[in-house]
């Protein structure tokens, strides 16, 4: 099962500069872990201690915020995109 996932430009010196990577997994969780045997280091970036999202960070699974879904246990399937977005703030 293939998920598409779309790095941000700031992480993307975490994945050899790859805007886009095509992984495997069930869940949101095991997207973390696929994209870590991949491209180690990369989850720390994208999770805190408790394997949580960062709070700066914001995850989507077809454009579906997952944390209106169920977080780290949102299902994925075969042809889902997943984009990680970092948050933006100032005035």
């Amino acid at each position: 099962m293939s998920v598409k996932v779309l790095v941000p430009t700031a992480l993307q010196k975490f994945t050899e500069n790859q805007a886009t990577l095509d992984c495997n997994a069930n869940t949101v969780a095991e997207l973390f872990e696929s994209l870590e045997q991949a491209f180690p280091g990369i989850k720390s970036r994208l999770c805190d201690e408790g394997g949580e999202p960062r709070r700066f960070l914001n995850l989507y699974v077809n454009s579906e915020d997952i944390r209106f879904l169920e977080g780290t246990k949102t299902s994925l399937k075969d042809g889902d995109e997943v984009s990680i977005v970092p948050a933006v703030a100032g005035g």
